[in-house]
């Protein structure tokens, strides 16, 4: 039987399964707002700093899990997600909220949600918007997808990970929230790979970025997110906030989506093919920015990116 958090005002035991860029912000902050957390990572050192805010970390997922209130998934793409949730699976508790959160697009969502059953969960489509800067400061936007019975715990967790959760409707099976953030990934990409081309042909001319932003300032091209990325290519700082291979996996999901659902995406089959090239160029852990590299043959790749003159 599912259990009744409705009137629980008290700490929840939350396990964080994948600490990376978004999960270990998301886990200090559970902590922070007084919940017993629990982490677990693929790499498990990678993990270890996470005790410092009081989190216990696990090498085992099933240990993780084991009688947990709630169970967030962070990790790189469906596939993970499934094998990780199987090798938990003994742990789980029957009536636990299941925050799915990491992008895996509507179609995997929906075996996932369909494990979720199998085990008793109450499962949310719930993927995350922003930077890691934001997961760290607890200032997410959420995308959430599932039954009302889930709602009195999951809001306990937004509220310590999130500035805003959009709630768009009671069935996350449905894959809602997960279409939802395919379109605005494939915007956010859009813009990364498009930032990266015009600071790469900028080089190429021999044109002063400054120039460029001049020109913009103020205007309707202007983008705080295109001076963001820009800033980061400039000064050859590849400190990843999303990183190219993740990218990489968001753009294969959104032209799948896209082609079966009958819609052509020129420009996210060709970002892809830039994110590709990057990560060929061994720059697959580094912050998506590092598509600028894509624009040059690998031999010429310069080490650090455009400065004005």
């Amino acid at each position: 039987m599912a259990t009744d958090f409705s009137g629980s005002s008290g700490p929840l035991s939350v396990a964080v399964l994948g600490t990376g860029i978004m999960g270990a912000g998301m886990a200090r902050n559970l902590a922070t707002a007084g919940h017993e957390v629990r982490a677990w990572n693929r790499t498990v050192d990678r993990a270890r700093p996470l005790a410092e805010a009081g989190i216990r970390v696990l090498a085992d997922p099933e240990a993780a899990v084991r009688g947990a209130d709630a169970v967030i998934t962070m990790l790189l793409d469906g596939t993970a997600v499934l094998d990780v949730m199987h090798r938990a699976a003994r742990g789980l508790k029957e009536g636990a909220v299941w925050v799915q959160s990491s992008t895996v697009g509507p179609t995997a969502q929906g075996e996932l949600a369909a494990l979720a059953r199998e085990h008793g969960l109450l499962f949310l489509d719930a993927p995350v918007l922003g930077t890691r800067q934001a997961a760290e400061s607890g200032k997410l936007t959420v995308l959430a997808a599932g039954p009302d019975a889930a709602r009195p715990v999951a809001e306990r967790l937004f509220q310590a990970i999130a500035a805003t959760t959009l709630w768009l409707g009671q069935d996350g099976t449905e894959g809602a929230a997960s279409s939802l953030k395919l379109v605005l990934n494939s915007w956010v990409l859009a813009v990364t790979n498009a930032t990266a081309e015009t600071m790469a042909l900028a080089r190429g001319l021999g044109v002063d970025p400054d120039r460029f932003f001049e020109a913009i300032d103020g205007g309707p091209l202007d983008l705080p997110y295109l001076r963001a990325k820009a800033a980061a290519i400039r000064a050859g700082d590849y400190t990843p906030n999303f990183s190219v291979e993740g990218a990489w996996k968001d753009l294969r999901l959104i032209v799948a989506a896209g082609e079966r659902n009958g819609v052509r995406l020129d420009l996210a089959e060709a970002g892809a093919e830039r994110f590709r090239r990057a990560s060929e160029q061994g720059h697959a852990g580094d912050d998506m920015a590092a598509s600028y590299f894509a624009s040059f043959p690998e031999k010429d790749t310069p080490d650090t990116a455009v400065a004005s003159d």
